[in-house]
């Protein structure tokens, strides 16, 4: 049984080197959040730097 985490909108998250390209964890806000029937969940941030990343939620931690 998987644990569910809900996820609103507005919230902060860090998102993975490994999605990313970088060296660090990049800390955004939610933008966007929705099921793609093949990947699963996935989220779109937006940093402070006005770059967007999304990917599935597995990339993805709680800030």
């Amino acid at each position: 049984m998987t644990k569910e985490v809900k996820i609103k909108k507005g919230e902060k998250m860090s998102v993975d080197p490994r999605l990313t390209g970088l060296d660090t964890w990049v800390e955004g806000e939610v933008i966007d959040i929705y099921t793609n029937p093949f990947k699963g969940l996935i989220i779109a941030i937006k940093d402070s730097l006005g770059r967007i990343f999304f990917g599935e939620s597995e990339y993805f931690k709680l800030a």
